[in-house]
């Protein structure tokens, strides 16, 4: 069964869920040819590795506090700040806090996957 996206002026709820951090709920919400957008759900104890995709990213922190490790530095997050990536740019992502995100993808035109998520190293 294929993932259901939101439509074009759907509203889409980015509070978390009860069981969202327990159960390390990420979902991708809207899909484009040009755009991923995904509700990021990172608890305390679950960091994401490094990695990275092709196109360039934004990371809003809607609750909690998000840590974006890139270049030897990492950027602290509270509600209401956000960051920009560049596009292969390698990072991880951890929570100081139990934390929900906003992520927006840029995928490549023709693409449709903003390339690959991939593991540094």
């Amino acid at each position: 069964m294929a993932l259901r996206h939101a439509a074009p002026g759907e509203k889409i709820e980015l509070k978390r869920g009860d069981d969202d951090i327990a159960h390390f709920t990420s979902v991708a919400l809207v899909k484009t040819a040009h755009m991923e957008l995904i509700r990021l759900v990172v608890p305390k104890e679950k960091p994401m590795p490094e990695h990275w995709v092709e196109g360039e990213i934004t990371i809003l922190c809607l609750e909690g506090e998000l840590v974006v490790e890139m270049q030897g530095r990492e950027t602290v997050l509270g509600p209401n700040e956000m960051v920009y990536l560049g596009g292969g740019q390698p990072h991880a992502i951890r929570a100081n806090q139990d934390a929900v995100g906003l992520m927006t993808i840029l995928l490549h035109p023709g693409d449709n996957t903003g390339g690959p998520v991939r593991t540094a190293g």
